[in-house]
């Protein structure tokens, strides 16, 4: 099943800082499931001078279970980083 996952930071002035503190877990845990192919494609939202403010994801998991369980241990959600979590249900293009 493929899912849109959008998250949103926290409004907290210091969301940005957590967000940088567990940056490179995130990213590290990223690389690992685009290995597995649970990862598509995603890439940081941008607000007013390019400040990063959410991010975007292109997901593949078996079940929303799935998706759900990595989200609850993703380190942007752990740390404090990400508020505001929307998850869609998508049919991507040219995927199999």
């Amino acid at each position: 099943m493929h899912f849109l996952v959008i998250a949103y930071d926290d409004v907290d002035p210091a969301a940005l800082e957590r967000r940088l503190a567990v940056r490179e877990a995130h990213l590290a845990g990223i690389i690992e499931l685009k290995e597995k192919g649970n990862f598509i494609e995603g890439g940081a939202i941008l607000g007013d001078g390019g400040k990063m403010i959410g991010s975007t994801l292109y997901m593949e998991f078996p079940s929303r279970e799935e998706l759900e369980r990595w989200l609850r241990n993703d380190p942007y959600t752990t740390g404090g980083v990400w508020f505001n979590v929307k998850v869609e249900n998508i049919r991507l293009a040219f995927r199999p």
